[in-house]
């Protein structure tokens, strides 16, 4: 497990405390047509922490060639008709470059400020040229707007319970996911970023913000500076 992580429920847990079970239930929300529209048509997507496939799968029927990376086992076996990589996002060194690089997941906030500078790195590294990089961050209030609950229409409950400092500039974020059969927590370490802080940290890997996708900036095409 990594340091600050963790995770309960039924199954097997990943070391940043993600349930593969728990996240085999999650419904994806509207992310592949943002991506769809923000690509080029059949581009060849390096999708770095896919976990079980959720993204994979709706946009491997969209018509992309995905390569999936995600450093737990257990999560790489549910994913379906993508090319598969197992490995840590911040050491991937693939030799090779794709059309499209995208870290999703709010993956950009990770508390560890090296593990954050080597994933920038790795999609730098793996980006065409004239491709571009596809990231998720967390909403601006994120951290603030707590505690708060989701009810998903298919009928499970996300909670946000609390975020708490614990190092300069690193929060620890409790969540919990409620469904009628079983529930799940995750407790993991996210440092909050201000627009201009993240795109200082782009400008430290070599990349640039091309234009945010979305009105409220959480998701965000970046280029090669």
């Amino acid at each position: 497990m990594r340091a600050g992580h963790q995770g309960t429920g039924p199954g097997a847990i990943t070391p940043d405390g993600c349930a593969v079970e728990l996240y085999s239930r999650l419904r994806i929300g509207p992310e592949p047509d943002i991506i769809a529209g923000a690509v080029p048509v059949g581009a060849h997507i390096l999708e770095l922490g896919c976990g079980v496939g959720r993204m994979t799968r709706p946009l491997l029927e969209r018509g992309f060639t995905i390569t999936a990376v995600d450093e737990s086992p257990d999560m790489l076996e549910r994913v379906r008709g993508a090319r598969t990589i197992c490995g840590t996002i911040e050491d991937l060194d693939l030799g090779e470059t794709f059309d499209v690089v995208m870290l999703a997941s709010f993956l950009v906030h990770h508390g560890d400020l090296e593990v954050r500078r080597g994933m920038l790195r790795t999609c730098a590294r793996h980006v065409a040229a004239g491709g571009s990089v596809l990231i998720q961050r967390e909403g601006e209030d994120y951290h603030s707007d707590l505690p708060r609950e989701r009810v998903d229409p298919s009928g499970y409950t996300v909670r946000i319970v609390s975020s708490e400092p614990v190092a300069e500039g690193v929060n620890t974020v409790y969540a919990e996911y409620e469904f009628p059969d079983a529930t799940w927590t995750q407790t993991f370490q996210a440092r909050p970023l201000t627009k201009e802080q993240f795109e200082e940290a782009l400008a430290e890997a070599g990349l640039k913000v091309d234009r945010y996708l979305t009105e409220d900036r959480v998701w965000v095409r970046a280029v090669a500076a």
